[in-house]
């Protein structure tokens, strides 16, 4: 049973960049494709980017695409999501996931693990 522990997350200013972590026990990470979802208060949870069991491969939501990047690091067991150039509207909960099927995070926003959130609120 992987755990996930969301960091990071803060009260920024737009245009202020946030780097958030997700740091997993109870197994290896790199075992799994691993994603970042968030949810806004009264919208539904949405996938922001997620990334292949051994880092080759990501996908975004056009939302971030070229302001998010996502990455890896298998020594420390973490899953990692750069936010730059922020918004108002990136202003959510943010959930670190993992699962053993890519695809599965990020066409229908599902995975077997989850963790329970880091808040990210940014003000114009």
């Amino acid at each position: 049973q992987v755990q996930l522990v969301e960091s990071g997350g803060a009260l920024v200013q737009t245009g202020d960049s946030l780097r958030l972590s997700c740091a997993a026990s109870g197994g290896a990470l790199s075992s799994y494709a691993a994603g970042w979802f968030r949810q806004a208060p009264g919208k539904e949870r949405e996938f922001v980017a997620a990334i292949r069991w051994d880092g080759v491969t990501t996908y975004y939501a056009d939302s971030v695409k070229g302001r998010f990047t996502i990455s890896r690091d298998s020594a420390q067991n973490t899953v990692n999501l750069q936010m730059n150039s922020l918004k108002p509207e990136d202003t959510a909960l943010y959930y670190c996931a993992a699962d053993s099927i890519l695809m599965k995070m990020v066409r229908v926003s599902e995975a077997a693990y989850w963790g329970r959130g880091t808040q990210v609120t940014v003000y114009s």
